[in-house]
C-alpha cells in the first residue's frame, strides 16, 4: 500500500485512510490506485467485513489534485472510476468517516459508500459548476436518490456547500458526532455490523443497490440470485442454530 493511502486491520473491520493532509488529501494517480487496493484486499479477505474510509488532518477530500491531473497524472482506475471507488463499490459494506469538508469528487467518494457518519463540523459541496464543469463521479444521478429532488438539483446548480447538521436533518447521513470522533463512531458501526454474516452483508447489499433500477414488480425475481444462495448456504444454517442453541453464530461465509 502506498504511503498516501493508509490501512489498518480492526477486528473485522479495515479502516482505510487517505492520508496527503497538505493537500487537503486530493485524489491524484497514487490515491486512486491505493484506494482500488484498499478496496481489493476488503474483498478479498475472508476475514474482514466492513470498510471504513476517512481522510487525515482538517479535511476529508477536496476531490481531484488539480496539479496533478495537470501533469498528466489520472485519478481514475478502470472498472473503478474516480478514486478507485465511485463505480466500482466494493462488495461488503463501506462506511465514510467524515470530518470537515467533501468537495466535488469528494462527496462524489462519500456518495459511493453504504453509510456515512459525519462530525458536525463537516460540509458538503459539489461546486463543478462554479469551474465551468459538470459533477462526472456519480453526483448528477447519486444525489438525486439520496436527497429530496430540488434539494439536490439546487445543490448541483448552484455548487454551495450544506453543512452535516442540515445533511442530517434531510437523511443523507446516519450519524452526526463531535468533532475527533468520526473515525471511533464509525469503527464502532463497522463492529455493530461484522458480527453478522458475510454472505448475508453482501447479497444484503448488493440486492439493495441493484434495485435502485428494478421495477417494483420485478423485484422478487430479480433479488433471487443473491437471496436463494444466502438461504441455501452453511451460514443460514449455522444462523439458525445458534438462535436456537442460545450461543453467537460462528460464520464460514459458505
Amino acid at each position: 500500500m502506498s504511503d498516501v493511502v493508509l490501512t489498518e486491520v480492526r477486528e473485522r473491520t479495515l479502516l482505510i485512510t487517505i492520508s496527503r493532509p497538505e493537500k487537503r488529501n486530493a485524489v491524484n494517480g497514487a490515491v486512486a490506485q491505493g484506494i482500488a487496493s484498499a478496496i481489493d484486499r476488503l474483498d478479498s479477505s475472508p476475514d474482514l467485513a466492513v470498510g471504513v474510509l476517512t481522510g487525515a488532518g482538517p479535511t476529508f477530500c477536496s476531490g481531484m489534485d488539480l496539479a496533478a491531473f495537470l501533469a498528466g497524472e489520472s485519478p481514475y482506475v478502470d472498472g473503478r472510476g474516480f478514486a478507485g471507488l465511485t463505480q466500482g463499490r466494493p462488495d461488503k459494506p463501506l462506511i465514510a468517516a467524515v470530518e470537515g469538508a467533501a468537495v466535488a469528487g469528494g462527496f462524489e467518494m462519500v456518495l459511493a459508500c453504504d453509510l456515512i457518519v459525519a462530525a458536525s463540523n463537516t460540509w458538503f459541496a459539489v461546486p463543478e459548476v462554479k469551474r465551468g464543469l459538470t459533477a462526472a463521479g456519480g453526483a448528477l444521478f447519486n444525489l438525486t436518490r439520496r436527497l429530496p429532488f430540488h434539494i439536490a438539483l439546487e445543490m448541483l446548480l448552484t455548487g454551495d456547500p450544506i453543512s452535516a447538521l442540515k445533511a442530517d436533518a434531510l437523511g443523507l447521513v446516519n450519524y452526526v458526532v463531535d468533532p475527533g470522533t468520526v473515525v471511533a463512531r464509525a469503527l464502532e458501526l463497522a463492529e455493530v455490523i461484522g458480527r453478522n454474516g458475510p454472505l448475508a452483508l453482501a447479497a444484503t447489499k448488493q440486492v439493495v443497490w441493484a434495485a435502485q433500477d428494478w421495477a417494483v414488480a420485478d423485484g422478487f425475481d430479480l433479488q433471487r440470485e443473491w437471496t436463494d444462495l444466502v438461504r441455501s448456504s452453511n451460514d443460514a444454517r449455522e444462523g439458525a442454530l445458534a438462535f436456537t442453541e442460545r450461543r453467537d453464530p460462528v460464520w464460514t461465509g459458505s
